[in-house]
């Protein structure tokens, strides 16, 4: 039985199950940008799924074809807003009240900065969404077909946002190997990342400890007297209001619900798919499918007698 060739009318006949099983290999190849080795991000457990869902639907297009059509449309942000870019593939993680938002942005940076009105669609966006800083992580493939990452941080609060630079420029594990580039804008700090290994998943653990440090900062020293400065009561309720105020207009009484979490397509350890479907093993997966095409063996076989 040919699947990519088979008519729509057919192809919604299929199990959902089946259906959902076909289309595993293509969202492990996108997310692993075609196995690339280069990369870093495909592990072993998935070149092993992808060779197994290879092996038991042989149809599918070459994976070649298959990443290249999936990238093309990936990239494909021509007639986007600027808020539309940031919501297209986005991460939150929040510390005390404080949200930063982590956006993939599929294109050059500097083509991006100069977006016009960018600046007031980014305020917009923060206030919009609650957010206290906006990361943006841009990727694309330069002409030799390497990735290219690059940095960019919007934070207003000029305190919060240099602690977050401070930590991601003196990481050593890992090392985003960051260069400042060139920003006309204060709120904002731009960077060429020249490790380009280090993805959004693993940038995540370090703004989360440039969020420690930045309210550890905030806190008086043990055994300084009240009398230099503001009661740690006081200090508390300076800290709500910058992790919840950090733009004006804001109310702290008013929490947009939690945008749902950016789907993990990579079957590694940390993703849901690594459990696999509901009370399904990988194991029993593909013997439902090899069940599957038993079954459609044997009707075809009888509809030829």
């Amino acid at each position: 039985m040919r699947l990519t060739s088979m008519p729509c009318t057919k192809l919604a006949d299929l199990p959902l199950s089946l259906l959902t099983i076909m289309s595993y290999p293509r969202t492990i190849i996108l997310d692993c940008v075609n196995m690339d080795v280069k990369v870093g991000k495909a592990t072993p457990k998935d070149s092993k799924y992808v060779e197994k869902l290879e092996a038991l639907f042989p149809d599918l297009p070459k994976r070649n074809d298959i990443f290249d059509s999936l990238q093309k449309a990936k990239f494909d942000v021509s007639g986007l807003t600027t808020e539309q870019m940031l919501r297209k593939d986005q991460k939150t993680i929040f510390r005390q009240g404080t949200k930063v938002a982590i956006s993939a942005i599929y294109m050059d940076l500097e083509a991006f900065l100069q977006r016009s009105g960018l600046i007031a669609d980014l305020h917009a966006f923060c206030q919009a969404h609650s957010c206290d800083v906006l990361v943006t992580m841009t990727i694309f493939f330069n002409t030799h077909n390497e990735p290219v990452r690059q940095l960019a941080i919007f934070c207003p609060h000029a305190a919060l946002r240099m602690t977050i630079c401070g930590v991601l420029e003196r990481s050593h594990s890992p090392s985003l190997k960051l260069t400042p580039a060139p920003s006309a804008h204060p709120h904002l700090q731009a960077y060429l990342q020249g490790n380009t290994q280090i993805s959004r998943k693993k940038l995540l653990p370090l703004l989360q400890e440039a969020l420690s440090a930045y309210f550890e900062s905030m806190r008086i020293p043990s055994g300084q007297p009240d009398t230099e400065g503001v009661c740690r009561e006081q200090a508390d309720k300076e800290l709500d209001r910058a992790g919840n105020s950090l733009f004006p207009g804001l109310s702290q009484d008013e929490e947009e619900p939690p945008l749902p979490p950016t789907p993990m397509n990579s079957l590694v350890d940390e993703c849901p798919l690594d459990q696999g479907l509901p009370k399904l093993s990988a194991e029993a997966i593909f013997e439902k499918c090899s069940q599957i095409s038993q079954s459609q063996s044997t009707t075809a076989s009888m509809s030829t007698k």
